[in-house]
């Protein structure tokens, strides 16, 4: 299980809708388990099938994360028209195994997160605590 701020959620939401037709996409960062925070990152592909980081904003944020104490924990990307699971794509995509994987599903016109692990393809479903 992970747990996640609601504000978090919140906002990981808000820029899904935000970036409709394309993916959303960002990193999630916190500590001891706990996800505190986001960073929204351009979709460089500028894509509604699939995401790609900046190089130079995945480096600034990365700087922010470490100068406030935190880490990285997740990434996170929409799905602004398919459910919230990983797709061929994410799933080969996902190197590494250390990283939490979030999917926000915009499909059906309400938002679904769901956070997964991938780890050598195998797809594993994670709980989803929301604290205050």
């Amino acid at each position: 299980m992970i747990k996640v701020a609601e504000k978090v959620i919140q906002g990981i939401i808000d820029h899904a809708r935000q970036e409709i037709p394309i993916e959303a996409c960002g990193y999630l960062a916190g500590k001891n388990n706990i996800i505190t925070k986001y960073y929204r990152l351009k979709n460089t592909d500028n894509s509604p099938e699939h995401f790609s980081f900046d190089p130079g904003e995945q480096f600034e944020v990365f700087r922010k994360v470490r100068d406030e104490g935190m880490e990285i924990m997740a990434n996170y990307h929409s799905h602004p028209e398919t459910p919230a699971r990983p797709s061929n794509e994410d799933i080969k995509l996902a190197y590494d195994p250390s990283i939490i994987y979030f999917i926000v599903s915009l499909a059906n016109g309400h938002p679904d997160v769901k956070a997964f692990r991938i780890i050598d393809s195998t797809v594993d479903s994670m709980d989803i605590k929301i604290i205050n």
